[in-house]
């Protein structure tokens, strides 16, 4: 789809096949919000891009993994390079590490999406500084699938501070949490990397939350919006 297509609002041209996948993912049922996290599977996603932008810059890259029953589950993850019609910036590149053949090569963007989707079922998103995330995987999908990704989402750059916030002035980006509770990270700035790094850092939250009784996806959100509204301005 080229920008004059996106500028006129044309629908993708997806086949059979994709059209077929799309409507079974839309079909599956959503879990119960309530459900503690032990007994329930949230996804924990951190993307790529070609920049900051998210009016202009494009989704490079998803990394997700799985939270089951408490654990993470390095065996249910997921790690999907969509292909560039144009290569990112060189200083772009040197920031996530996916090179231009790796960009070029990549997964064709509406099956690479598709992935997603099937991967994700209906489950919760968790990730750290959500705007960002689900900005350009929305946008991502209203271009090459055509329709608008409305999902679950919760956001631990707001669910920490709010179990903790003696150290939000102190403790605000996600290597400053990962600092506090030592977590490690294999490739800072790779998108499954980070994504694990995030995954951990909800586990590392989880004492905290059952303390409160947030131990689930309803008491997630609850402590977001209580955040939210202790920084919002007078």
């Amino acid at each position: 789809m080229t920008w004059l297509d996106r500028l006129l609002g044309k629908q993708p041209e997806l086949t059979p096949h994709q059209l077929q996948r799309l409507a079974a993912w839309q079909a599956l049922p959503s879990p119960r919000p309530d459900l503690p996290i032990r007994e329930s599977r949230y996804v924990v996603v951190d993307v790529e891009s070609s920049g900051l932008n998210i009016r202009r810059d494009r989704l490079i890259a998803i990394g997700a993994v799985a939270v089951t029953d408490g654990q993470v589950q390095l065996k249910d993850s997921l790690e999907i390079v969509l292909q560039q019609a144009r290569v990112s910036a060189k200083d772009n590149i040197l920031i996530h590490g996916i090179g231009g053949t790796a960009q070029r090569e990549g997964v064709t963007p509406a099956d690479g999406l598709l992935s997603f989707l099937e991967y994700l079922g209906k489950d919760p998103l968790i990730a750290f500084h959500v705007a960002f995330d689900e900005s350009m995987i929305c946008r991502a999908m209203k271009t090459f699938l055509g329709f608008n990704f409305r999902h679950a989402w919760a956001d631990l750059a707001y669910v920490a501070p709010a179990l903790h916030p003696q150290l939000a002035r102190r403790h605000r980006t996600l290597d400053d949490w990962m600092g506090l509770f030592q977590i490690s990270n294999y490739a800072r700035h790779n998108a499954l990397a980070d994504a694990l790094s995030t995954a951990e850092l909800l586990l590392a939250l989880r004492h905290d939350l059952e303390t409160r009784n947030a131990a689930h996806f309803d008491g997630l959100k609850a402590l977001e919006r209580e955040r939210r509204r202790q920084i919002q301005p007078a």
